[in-house]
This record gives C-alpha cells, structure tokens and sequence, in this order.
C-alpha cells in the first residue's frame, strides 16, 4: 500500500503489472485488465493503493470510475458510462477497499460517520458512502484529473469549443476580466478553467481556494489552499469561507475559488470587487439562464437580499461560460455577459 503523498500519477504507461498479494483486510489486489492500455501518464505502480480499481484508474481516457451498491463497476471514458462485466467483488471487500481509500486521505468513514469525500495523489478525488445511508451496499465514486491539463487550443481542437469561443476566453484571461465557468457534474469545468489560468502571464500569482483541491494548473506560479474538515471531535474545521480571506493577504494576482457552493461567494464577490481583477470560480447550474437563480441561492446562504448579491455579481464578473454534456461530449454551449436590469435583478446576457 503506497502512502497518500506517493500516489501521484506518474511514470511510464503500458499494461498493469501482475497482481500482488491480497491485503491484511482480505481486498483482492487486483481483478482482469479492462479493455485498453495504461494511460502514459498514470502508472500502475502508483495506482497500487487503489487495490483492484487500478486497472481502471489506469485507462488513458477514465475520467470516471463508480463502484454502486449492488456492486457493479462503471467507467466514462469520455463517451458515457459504461458497465465492466470483468469486475467482481464482494461488498465486505468493496467496504475495506473504501475505508481504506478514505484512511489514505487523512479521513476516516464508519458507521458513525458513513460519507466522506477525500483527494489522494494527482488530484484523484474519492468519495465514499456506506450503508446504510447508500441503499443497498457501499458506494466509491472516483474523478480522475487529466495526467496533464490541455491547453485552450488543445480544447479547441478537441471540440469543446469554436474558434471564435477560444478567441473571447483568450481575451478575457488577457484583459484580466472575472470568469465564472458553470455547468453540471462532469460537464468539464475543472479542466475548461485550468486551461484558461495557464494562459495567465508567468510573473502573476495564482492563489486558488478548494473544497478538494483539484484544478492542476500549468502555470510558475501557483498556490492551492484546500478546505479541511472537523477532526472527531468536532474542532479543526477550515472551511471556504475563511480560506479567501486568507488568500487575500497572499497578495494574489489572481483569485480563484474551485467551485462556489456557499458563503464563500460573498468573500470571492466582495475581493473581485476591491481590485482583485482576473478572478475566477464555477459554479453548478443546469443552463446559462439558470446561472442568476443559482448566484441569488448562493447569496441568500450568505445572508445577502437578491438585490445585494445582484449588484455585487454584476459588478464582480465579467463573463459566464456555460459547458453542456450532450452524448457524452463536453462543450461550451454559451458565453455570457452579467448585467443587472432596471429592478436590480441579476442577468446573464449571451454573447457566443
């Protein structure tokens, strides 16, 4: 088992070693080599810990792997969820196998405290719930970042978006403008903002705040504060809130929050708003149209009226980009401008 500090994804690719032995807990270390070959960028040795989801985690193309409670495995490769009929393995051992996971990340899940959700090496982010809150058996739901993250053009050139989008992201990244990057699970927003902080000049530094740090950027210059919860006795807890205003005595140059979920919108707005240009964050929401409905559910958990979250959104971004998931592909389905209109309500204007 290799600790959490040596699970970074790395070394050269080809196909998964043989299995070594079954562990203490009695977790097969490995099951049948799905389809395709090892990513470069994701060795089977450094996916040891991951027990038999390895081979999975491995694929060149897995941005998802999902055990459910009946215990079935499925992988999105890119094109959708797909059922592995190779895996098996039994719930008890399923249940080691995520207690395990959570452990390496500094967390602990049990009965008392049945979900978790942690980031081990590379960014790979687990999470985990166990009966009998998940109805029926254990349930391990793994993201897996890009070995390295694609540039814009690369993302153009894969599709995500036009020519014309690529040319205004630039722009915007250039000129500095706020950008808040929306769209549903899975729907590329993690990999869409990296790629657009890259752009950003060598000598700026980049401070970003996450719940589970995630975003690899490629840039000199980066600094990721990353939220922690409540020890067992219930102190300890650092959440987003507090770390933005932290990263504001860190004399960034840009401010980023992963994913605005809360509070914490009040802190990322007010800083975007005092001089802290070239700002970024995401955001869920179902379409761009939903984006101000979303903004104003943010803005009432941090105890501001409709109006006040309206007129500091207005004034804190420049430009929303919304990705869709359609059949499995990702793309920027529209580019908007925030706007507040003559009662003061929050508008996103599209523009591409």
């Amino acid at each position: 088992m290799l600790p959490a500090a040596d699970q970074a994804r790395g070394g050269a690719g080809g196909p998964v070693g043989p299995p070594p032995p079954v562990d203490e807990g009695g977790v097969p270390w490995a099951v049948a080599q799905p389809a395709g070959r090892a990513s470069p960028g994701r060795g089977a040795g450094d996916l040891e810990a991951f027990g038999p989801l390895a081979p999975y985690l491995a694929l060149p193309d897995a941005t998802d792997v999902l055990v459910a409670p009946d215990g079935s495995l499925w992988v999105d490769e890119g094109a959708g969820l797909r059922r592995d009929g190779t895996w098996a393995l039994a719930e008890g051992e399923v249940r080691r196998l995520a207690v395990r996971l959570v452990a390496l990340g500094g967390r602990h899940v049990d009965d008392g405290v049945p979900l978790s959700d942690v980031r081990l090496g590379g960014g790979i982010r687990v999470h985990v719930v166990l009966p009998p809150v998940s109805v029926g058996g254990t349930v391990i739901s793994i993201r897996v970042p890009r070995a390295a993250g694609l540039s814009l053009d690369e993302l153009a050139a894969g599709g995500m978006m036009t020519g014309e989008q690529r040319d205004l992201l630039r722009a915007a990244v250039l000129g500095r403008k706020n950008i808040l990057v929306t769209g549903s699970t899975g729907a590329g927003k993690t990999t869409l903002l990296a790629a657009l902080l890259s752009l950003a000049r060598p000598d700026e530094r980049v401070v970003i705040v996450e719940d589970l740090a995630e975003l690899q950027v490629r840039h000199p210059h980066v600094v990721s504060l990353e939220a922690r919860q409540a020890n067992l006795e219930g102190a300890g807890e650092i959440g987003l809130a507090r770390l933005v205003r932290e990263a504001l005595r860190m004399r960034p140059d840009r401010l980023v929050v992963g994913e605005c979920r809360g509070a914490e919108v009040r802190e990322l707005f007010s800083a975007l708003n005092t001089g802290h240009d070239g700002g970024a964050g995401t955001l869920h929401a179902n379409s761009l149209g939903d984006v101000p409905a979303r903004i104003e559910a943010l803005g009432a958990l941090a105890g501001l009226s409709p109006d006040a979250i309206a007129r500091q959104a207005a004034s804190a971004l420049d430009l929303v980009v919304h990705l869709a998931r359609t059949d499995g592909r990702r793309a920027v389905s529209a580019i908007g401008a925030v706007t507040s209109d003559a009662a003061g309500r929050l508008r996103v204007q599209q523009v591409a």
